[in-house]
């Protein structure tokens, strides 16, 4: 057999070579170095939402209001509560946020308070309560977004939600008081359900039982009630009684329903009975808190009812609602008043002692407004009327402290005036004595004192007329009272306005029925300090009358006229002289004291020696400051008010003759320049032409006249221009006066022209000898009131009617500028 061949070895090629195609581009040799750089780009989910967010307010973990309300629906609860949180912080850190965004923020939270995680329920609550509630006062419409919501968590089958709930009404309610009167019926239909079904559980739960009831005894108060303490004006309580009235008409329609609720609560408070009696009865305080608010809540419908039994009109109205009111009252009788006194027993602690007091407080005031409109057993008025004659004397305050004693007799003071009128004749006494002590012990500034004055005013003047006019036992009492007035005036100064315009207002309508005849010492003494500026003689600040309000002094300027008439006295117009001359008084007052006095003068009770002096003390001490034209001024309209009412008193020549005396005796103690001029302009507006003043009188006039005119040049600044307007008229106003005298007196004329040529020759002789002895000074003197001489001549030569005036006289003006010249030559 042939053999096969063996295949040929192929040739190996070291390098193989590569044929190369023209015009291609050769590729890079295998050892070359790549110099490309290539890269790819890392996104953050986290890196966008920062740059998303710049500019937006965020929380502490970086989340805007957006995307928290976006988590507020979150099915963990945890992170609900910490969304509630975060939008806490966030408008704490940026208010504009809610400004900006409360609607869309309400809307979308308003869910919260029905949430079934506790936690995240009083987050929703704290959030209102420290957040938006505070920056969103008076917001209607917030308020209409929530509530209902609000409503359906009434009805909700927790009743955890149910109480947060109403926790929640209580805070809207006293941020929004509105609330209650447009949400009245369904707000109290909640409360009568959970009340009702519910209110033996809740015994056993005391604090949820005083979420719920705070929340309605806060509603109950804001229904209208009988309450005008404080009133001043008659157009005021008209007023008052008008708006109250629109108030009644508008919750007329929740009467049914407050009916139900009061029955609920006397129940209520009966399940507590054992509670209360029990050894350690009031220790706990919630349970004293429960029982408070439904006390509360029961005399606040109570009122309303009372004030609605008032407005009804209809005859139909009138039997329906009286039924009503009979059913309550048996039903407070029998369940609530019968309990009174809540105290089981001695050796109570101090807080206990304190908690059944106030408690008993409220029972009694229940008791006080039920009796006003249904006649109660008598068992129980004996047992209150004990516990108010003790209250107003302290006798059972040993360990009550004294906010609230003083709050428990701020309820029942009112009440003083309607009882004297129904108890016997020694419990009036009794009742009246125990008030006179609580008057005197309030200090004067509390409300405590507001609301004796008031009663002060039900006890003397209820409807205007003096009540007990014949009883001298209450005649005692009333002086009591009335004689503390004063004392309270002063005592109150002027930092309390608006009481002493109350202690003003019944001292005046005590002053106009005539109950201020006859006055203590001491009482008239108070009201003088009371208007005197000065502490007697002194420079010491005294009363507060020229501190207080315009609408204060007015009322006292009113009880001044009425307390004059029946109790007037020099003394009393010596401090209203003091008073005008007062320089922090306002002008308007001080004519408004002169037209008051003057009235009183007309009406014939002041004598007219003393109008006059009062009116002539004002002009002369008056003092008017240089460099205060304002002060100038009002001396000015003044004196003119002062010489107007001269001239209404009657014959001229016998006011005249009657004040001349006083004109003369002022005259010669060289008044300054103004009240100079005043008591001139005073004699000018008596006397007539000729002049009707005496011979004595023309002579002390023709002495105090040349200082007077020479004054009248010297109070000029020199650098004004002499003949300037402004200066010519200030002169005028001082010389005018003058001219009048020198007009109806020959006499006095001549001789004051006299005796300023005989001043010119004497100052003549005086420059002489100082010239001689290089007496400066006294030389410049002399020259200086020469120079005045002379322009006092000059204003009356300038004048056309005073120069017909003078011109009679030519011979003495002679003397007066041959004098002048002389001195010139000399010169």
């Amino acid at each position: 057999m042939a053999r096969s061949k063996a295949p040929a070895k192929k040739h190996q090629i070291d390098f193989k070579k590569i044929k190369r195609k023209l015009g291609r581009k050769l590729p890079p040799p295998k050892n070359a170095t790549n110099t490309e750089i290539k890269s790819k780009s890392i996104i953050l989910p986290e890196q966008i939402a920062v740059a998303e967010k710049s500019g937006f307010a965020t929380s502490k973990k970086n989340l805007t209001l957006k995307e928290l309300l976006g988590k507020s629906i979150h099915h963990n609860a945890k992170a609900r509560k910490d969304v509630l949180l975060g939008i806490k912080e966030l408008f704490k850190s940026h208010p504009a946020e809610l400004q900006s965004h409360k609607y869309d923020s309400v809307e979308t939270l308003k869910q919260r308070i029905s949430d079934g995680d506790e936690k995240v329920r009083e987050a929703f609550y704290e959030l209102f309560k420290t957040r938006i509630f505070p920056a969103c006062k008076e917001d209607n419409l917030m308020v209409s977004l929530l509530m209902p919501s609000m409503f359906l968590a009434m009805a909700n089958t927790s009743i955890d939600v149910r109480l947060m709930a109403f926790k929640f009404l209580h805070l809207v309610v006293e941020y929004y008081p509105p609330t209650f009167s447009l949400y009245a019926e369904k707000i109290l239909e909640n409360y009568k359900d959970i009340i009702i079904q519910r209110n033996h559980v809740y015994v056993q739960d005391q604090s949820n039982l005083k979420a719920a009831l705070s929340g309605l005894t806060l509603c109950l108060s804001l229904l209208p009630r009988d309450e005008k303490k404080g009133l001043l004006q008659n157009e005021t309580l008209l007023d008052y009684e008008e708006d109250t009235a629109k108030e009644v008409v508008r919750f007329a329609h929740v009467s049914g329903r407050l009916k139900e609720i009061v029955g609920a609560l006397i129940n209520c408070f009966q399940d507590f009975i054992p509670l209360i009696h029990a050894p350690r009865g009031l220790e706990a305080r919630s349970l004293i808190d429960c029982v408070h608010h439904i006390l509360r809540s029961i005399c606040y419908a109570i009122k309303f009812s009372i004030r609605s039994h008032t407005q009804r009109q209809t005859a139909f109205e009138e039997v329906a609602l009286l039924k009503l009111d009979q059913d309550v009252v048996s039903m407070l009788s029998k369940k609530l008043l019968s309990s009174f006194p809540l105290n089981p027993g001695n050796n109570l602690s101090k807080r206990n002692d304190e908690s059944y007091f106030i408690l008993n407080g409220v029972l009694t005031e229940i008791f006080l407004e039920v009796s006003e409109w249904s006649h109660l057993p008598c068992d129980f008025s004996y047992r209150f009327l004990e516990f108010i004659e003790n209250t107003l004397l302290g006798k059972i305050t040993r360990s009550i402290s004294k906010p609230i004693h003083e709050k428990t007799l701020l309820a029942l003071v009112p009440f003083v005036p309607k009882l004297t009128l129904r108890v016997e004749r020694d419990r009036r006494d009794n009742l009246m004595q125990a008030f006179t002590v609580t008057l005197s012990d309030c200090k004067p500034e509390s409300p405590l004192k507001l609301a004796c004055i008031s009663t002060v005013r039900d006890l003397i003047i209820p409807n205007g007329d003096i009540l007990y006019a014949n009883d001298p036992t209450v005649n005692n009492y009333q002086r009591a009272w009335v004689n503390q007035l004063p004392t309270l005036l002063n005592q109150l100064g002027d930092k309390h306005p608006v009481s002493t315009q109350v202690v003003l207002q019944l001292l005046l309508d005590l002053g106009k029925v005539g109950c201020l005849k006859n006055a203590s010492s001491t009482f008239e003494e108070d009201i003088r300090n009371f208007f005197n500026p000065y502490q007697g003689e002194s420079d010491v600040p005294g009363g507060p009358f020229a501190s207080l309000p315009k609408e204060a002094q007015e009322l006292a300027l009113s009880f001044l006229y009425y307390f004059i008439k029946d109790n007037f006295s020099s003394p009393m117009l010596k401090a209203m002289v003091s008073c005008c001359l007062y320089q922090q008084l306002e002008p308007d007052v001080s004519y408004r004291i002169v037209e008051v006095l003057h009235s009183a003068y007309r009406y014939g009770y002041i004598p007219i020696t003393d109008h006059l002096s009062f009116l002539i003390t004002l002009i002369a001490r008056f003092r008017v400051v240089p460099g205060e034209p304002t002060r100038r001024e009002t001396f000015k309209a003044l004196t003119n008010l002062v010489c107007s009412r001269l001239s209404e008193m009657g014959d001229s020549s016998l006011v005249l003759q009657t004040l001349e005396k006083a004109f003369v005796e002022q005259i010669i103690l060289k008044p300054a320049l103004d009240n100079g001029c005043g008591i001139l302009r005073m004699i000018c507006e008596l006397d007539s032409k000729p002049t009707r003043l005496s011979e004595s009188s023309v002579t002390t006039l023709s002495e105090f006249l040349p200082g007077y005119l020479i004054d009248i040049v010297n109070c000029i600044p020199e650098d004004k221009d002499k003949s300037s307007y402004l200066y010519i008229q200030t002169c005028l106003y001082y010389l005018v006066p003058c001219f009048f005298l020198f007009d109806r007196s020959s006499k006095l004329t001549r001789e004051v022209l006299k005796r300023m040529r005989f001043m010119i020759s004497e100052n003549s002789k005086a420059m002489m000898e100082s010239s001689a002895q290089q007496d400066r000074g006294s030389c410049r003197n002399s020259l200086n009131l020469i120079q005045c001489i002379v322009s006092v001549v000059l204003l009356m030569h300038n004048d056309v009617k005073v120069r017909k005036i003078i011109s009679p006289f030519k011979s003495e003006i002679d003397l007066i500028l041959h004098s002048v010249i002389s001195l010139q030559v000399i010169i």
